[in-house]
């Protein structure tokens, strides 16, 4: 049985960046900056609850009827009971025979273009701890990116606008950093394990490093960037942050009523149409949540059984990192130029560079895992080198003029020559003819 370690980091995660963020806002508020203390403490706690939230739903603890579990989930001590939980399972699991197993069938990757198909015998134990580790996952992605990814964005500003980093507030960031990539990588790994569910898939120690090089790289500059940004042009910040979190919160709605599929009933059966709804809200709040800061992985596809479009979109990708760069290059422009005294001593040409190619090296170690280090690269209908390639390709006929509106522009232009021509020689020809009849009156 394998090792219960991605519930016991994002426990230890989960544990360590609440105490920062509670020990710093009372930095804040024993040095008289309550607007920093209240807004320490609402990226905190509000995903704190939504941790809660997840995990009840998950474990559908309140059809189960436990009301000591209930009461710890409103205590904010969920993850730690479920933590608690996982361990005893795991160190008790083998010593009673178990009544029952399941049998699942998983295919191998194939080899030579031959897959083989596998039984493996589940026992409840094993089931029960396979339920907390995708529940933690969950919760660590949600963790990230609606409590971490503002978190950190929220201390990086008041870095630069105080000029002073200190001690807990650095500690605070590399914490909120580490959870960022953490949960961005256990969203990877969620996209992989749920498009690909009937193989068996074994994460290679290099992928996991080149999504966490990966993951760094893209968060990390993304943050700065909108922090410069932010510190030089405040009224123009919210108008950017709304428009990158609309979009990527309505696509998936969008998507869905073009579909004119019926609205998804089987999310849950014990929950009304209005429950469902705020259910699909909360997961595209969270979808554009993770796209404000990085590349998402999984795609929501509100019209599919298993909400997830479970194709491989190259072209999205390629689209995405696109715009996303032309973005972060745009508002580090925008900086460059409206740039105050507090950089004065900075070398702004030089951060522009380094952060542009902190972002290239992002997409550097994202094509490395997808050409390398996939687990499933061998299952891909096209490779992403191939998938770029097409892309670029598509997009260079998008931005060429059309063949007719050549062939009519050269044929405007011989005809416009040919006019010119016979003007041209109209002109000669009533030159001649005017010498000629001075030539015969010179004579008469």
């Amino acid at each position: 049985m394998k090792f219960p370690g991605s519930v016991l980091v994002s426990v230890v995660l989960f544990v360590a960046e609440t105490a920062a963020a509670l020990c710093l806002s009372g930095a804040y508020r024993a040095a008289g900056d309550r607007m920093w203390q209240w807004l320490t403490l609402l990226f905190a706690l509000l995903p704190c609850a939504l941790v809660q939230l997840s995990l009840v739903f998950i474990h559908r603890d309140v059809s189960r009827d436990r009301p000591l579990v209930l009461l710890l989930h409103l205590l904010q001590l969920g993850p730690l009971v479920r933590c608690v939980e996982v361990f005893y399972i795991y160190f008790h699991a083998g010593r009673v025979e178990e009544p029952y197993v399941s049998i699942t069938k998983k295919r191998q990757m194939p080899k030579d273009g031959y897959s083989e198909e596998v039984e493996k015998e589940v026992g409840q134990a094993e089931g029960k701890l396979c339920t907390h580790r995708s529940a933690f996952s969950r919760a660590s992605v949600i963790q990230a990116f609606l409590g971490s990814a503002p978190q950190l964005t929220l201390q990086l500003y008041i870095c630069v606008l105080q000029q002073e980093i200190t001690a807990a507030r650095s500690v605070f960031m590399v914490l909120s950093l580490l959870s960022i990539v953490y949960g961005a990588l256990r969203c990877n790994i969620l996209a992989i394990k749920i498009k690909y569910d009937d193989y068996d898939i074994s994460v290679k120690p290099a992928a996991y490093l080149c999504i966490f090089m990966w993951r760094s790289f893209e968060i990390a500059t993304r943050v700065t960037v909108l922090v410069l940004f932010s510190s030089v042009l405040q009224i123009w910040t919210l108008p950017v942050v709304l428009v990158n979190f609309f979009v990527f919160f309505f696509y998936p709605w969008i998507l869905f009523w073009q579909s004119k599929s019926p609205f998804p009933e089987n999310i849950e059966k014990a929950l009304s149409r209005v429950g469902t709804t705020i259910v699909l809200c909360l997961l595209t709040f969270l979808y554009a949540g993770i796209n404000m800061f990085c590349w998402s992985a999984v795609q929501v596809k509100l019209n599919d059984p298993d909400l997830i479009n479970k194709s491989q979109n190259w072209y999205r990708l390629t689209v995405y990192y696109m715009l996303r760069f032309i973005e972060n290059a745009f508002l580090l422009l925008m900086w460059y130029i409206y740039k105050t005294d507090i950089y004065l001593y900075v070398c702004a040409p030089l951060l522009v560079l380094q952060l542009l190619i902190g972002y290239c090296m992002a997409i550097l170690f994202m094509l490395v895992f997808y050409q390398f280090c996939h687990p499933c690269k061998k299952l891909f209908s096209s490779s992403i080198t191939e998938g770029l390639l097409s892309c670029f390709k598509f997009l260079c006929f998008v931005c060429k003029p059309p063949k007719s509106t050549r062939v009519t522009d050269k044929a405007e232009l011989k005809s416009s020559e040919n006019a010119d021509g016979s003007q041209s020689s109209n002109k000669t020809t009533d030159s001649q003819n005017g010498n000629r009849h001075q030539s015969v009156s010179s004579n008469a």
